[in-house]
């Protein structure tokens, strides 16, 4: 009876390894910034440290190309700010949503 809901299914449903998306890479990001929203120079060396990572799993596969260049785009912005631009950033919104800074926003 093919039917019969308590058959034990010999395949696992979830086959593939779990790979971090991009709001993850975000949230990711987000709170190593805002842990150090007092502490510029801190934050950005994590946001080396972090960006080292990803880039990373991009050589292995795991972070497709458009994600990878909306997280360098957000690093480079982090990582030229002074003081000010640190609290812009952690303060805006738009920000830290997926797509942020793509080209059509941009103008090119």
């Amino acid at each position: 009876m093919g039917w019969w809901p308590f058959k034990k299914r010999s395949v696992f449903p979830f086959s593939e390894p779990h790979l971090r998306g991009s709001r993850m890479w975000i949230q990711d990001l987000r709170e190593i910034c805002e842990r150090h929203y007092d502490s510029r120079a801190s934050g950005q060396e994590l946001v080396l440290e972090i960006r080292t990572e990803w880039r990373s799993t991009h050589s292995q596969g795991e972070v497709d190309a458009a994600l990878l260049d909306g997280l360098e785009r957000r690093a480079n912005r982090l990582l030229m700010s002074d003081d000010e631009g640190w609290v812009e950033c952690l303060d805006d919104e738009d920000f830290w949503k997926p797509g942020w800074g793509s080209k059509s926003d941009l103008g090119d």
